[in-house]
């Protein structure tokens, strides 16, 4: 999948970006090499691997150090919220952003 220059401006434009040519020209050049590599990627074949959860278990067997999912810290909900403008319900309230 190769990008054009079209397709770069109208990246730059929803990221609001202004590139000048020459950034337009090196943008267009990296975005084309990172899709590149993502395209020799998707050409191995990757049937019959297991994925990892780490790297490092492809070397050797890796021992997962969890730790027991228990509480830690008491509820301090109520001083966490004492500085808040507005609070309802144990929720902050904030101002409406979209209409």
């Amino acid at each position: 999948m190769a990008l054009s220059p079209t397709d770069v401006s109208r990246i730059a434009h929803l990221a609001r970006l202004e590139l000048q040519p020459e950034e337009q020209a090196a943008m267009l050049q990296q975005l084309n090499g990172f899709f590149s590599i993502v395209e020799q990627m998707r050409a191995v074949d990757t049937s019959g691997v297991e994925p990892l959860y780490t790297p490092l278990s492809a070397l050797s067997e890796v021992q997962l150090r969890l730790r027991e999912d228990a509480v830690s810290e008491q509820d301090q909900r109520a001083l966490n919220q004492r500085s808040a403008p507005a609070v309802e319900d144990g929720l902050f309230l904030v101002p409406q952003v979209i209409e």
